[in-house]
């Protein structure tokens, strides 16, 4: 059988699991899922320094379905040039390449243009110290348990491989643990953690009357009064309610390479206008409708507000956020136009996310300095209307009366909790109420959604570090 039959197998079969969905969409998959491939083995193999093949096994049997294409992937990583090449069946054909500072770009036949940096020159943290730089071992007895369960493996599938856990109370570490070849300083990929990033940095533009909330959006696209998508504002798409059809991102699995937001990703060199091109699907604030499109057009945002290119982008970034919070080991990614890939590209440290989440647990301050904007947190963690996950404004959130919220609240999760999440596995996790920042990385399914074992570290944590557990040098 040639490798043209065999593909073609391979996507009518893929096709009939989404019988909505056209066969163009279809013919999108095996550029779709070798761009997946190679975005995520070059950033962890360059960025992160993870082993290329363990990554990819590890990624991929968190992802169902994915097992029915990967035997069929060629993987090449060039450690010399620094780039990764994946084709299926001996084609649809991808390659990311790494740069130093950015990380990995998805090239489309032509090397990225305009994306390099300035040397850092990080300026003194505001944020207090969160721990010195030998590993923290847990504190007590009962947190030492919690993360021995975290990283325990069960017999049978679906497996945690949980990577690295930072507890942080009152604004230290209580408790670290990270994998073999993971340590305090390795930066990892966040998935789509990375919106709570955008959704802090849109913060920080709205707190300097650069955006608001409220109003329209000043996307050259829709500047016409008559076009319908004239009316979507900054909340809309920090509320995945913005309306445009490109389809969802809830899910990670093979099936999710048919939906046209994943075009965007992993076929497109402008992420932002092909996103900016797509009709509205329903009116916006009509209803809710998660994908990573609302991201990336906010990203483009950032962009144009910071000066127009990747390095304003990091500049901004750096000058605003990561430097005041003492983050010093972040990677922002961007496409082959110099849009960060804010839906779900970044990568830092565990002990830098859990960083970010101290900010959002100081509401919004660090060091005497409001960061972002007064009441920018409660709106952060107030839930979306019809969102049945139970999400916010750039967070997940187990405020209000979703579906999800009160899932979690009954398998042990805080109500006041609201948490950054990406896919398989990532969460920074705040709990006002016990003062608590919560850091979860590694390379679980989605489901069930006890697989990756959060619900389990949450409540053992909580409970550890609750009124009355006593923690060798705690606050």
């Amino acid at each position: 059988m040639t490798r043209r039959k065999l593909a073609f197998i391979l996507i009518a079969t893929t096709a009939c699991g989404a019988l909505a969905l056209t066969a163009a969409h279809a013919r999108d998959v095996p550029k779709v899922a070798t761009g997946f491939v190679a975005n995520v083995i070059c950033s962890e193999t360059f960025v992160s320094g993870l082993d290329p093949k363990r990554n990819l096994a590890e990624t991929t049997d968190a992802m169902p379905g994915a097992g029915l294409i990967t035997w069929a992937m060629d993987t090449e990583v060039d450690r010399q040039r620094k780039d990764v090449t994946v084709t299926l069946f001996g084609f649809g054909r991808s390659h990311a390449a790494y740069r130093e500072g950015v990380g990995c770009t998805l090239e489309h036949g032509e090397a990225s243009a305009g994306i390099s940096l300035p040397p850092a020159k990080p300026e003194a943290a505001l944020l207090p110290e969160i721990a010195g730089a030998a590993i923290v071992a847990p504190q007590t007895p009962q947190l030492a348990a919690a993360l021995d369960r975290a990283f325990a493996e069960p017999a049978e599938p679906p497996f945690r491989r949980t990577r690295a856990i930072v507890v942080m109370k009152d604004g230290r570490i209580v408790a670290e643990r990270y994998a073999d070849g993971i340590g305090t300083d390795t930066p990892l990929l966040g998935f789509s953690a990375t919106k709570s990033v955008i959704s802090a940095l849109i913060g920080i533009l709205v707190r300097d009357g650069k955006l608001a909330v409220d109003k329209p959006v000043p996307i050259a696209a829709w500047r016409e009064p008559n076009d319908p998508r004239h009316a979507i504002t900054v909340d809309q798409l920090l509320r995945h309610t913005a309306g445009l059809a490109l389809g969802s991102s809830l899910q990670a699995s093979l099936a999710s390479a048919l939906e046209p937001v994943n075009r965007m990703k992993f076929m497109e060199p402008d992420m932002a206008a092909y996103a900016e091109s797509i009709p509205l699907e329903t009116a916006p604030g009509a209803a809710w409708n998660y994908h990573d499109g609302n991201f990336i057009i906010l990203s483009h945002l950032i962009r144009d507000a910071a000066g127009g290119h990747a390095a304003d982008v990091m500049r901004f970034a750096r000058r605003e956020l990561f430097d005041p919070l003492g983050m010093r080991h972040v990677v922002m990614q961007f496409d082959a136009a110099g849009t960060p890939e804010g839906s779900g590209a970044m990568m830092a440290s565990a002990r830098d996310w859990a960083r970010l989440g101290q900010l959002y647990l100081n509401d919004g301050m660090a060091g005497g300095k409001r960061i972002l904007p007064e009441g920018w947190v409660k709106y952060s963690a107030s839930p979306t209307p019809n969102a049945w996950v139970g999400i916010g404004a750039g967070f997940w959130t187990n405020l209000g009366d979703s579906f999800g919220a009160n899932y979690r609240v009954e398998h042990g999760m805080p109500r006041d909790a609201f948490f950054a999440k990406g896919t398989i596995g990532q969460y920074v996790i705040i709990v006002p109420s016990q003062h608590l920042v919560i850091v979860r990385l590694g390379r679980s399914p989605n489901s069930p959604p006890k697989a990756d074992g959060v619900f389990d570290l949450v409540r053992d944590v909580v409970t550890a570090t609750s009124t009355g557990a006593r923690l060798a040098g705690g606050n």
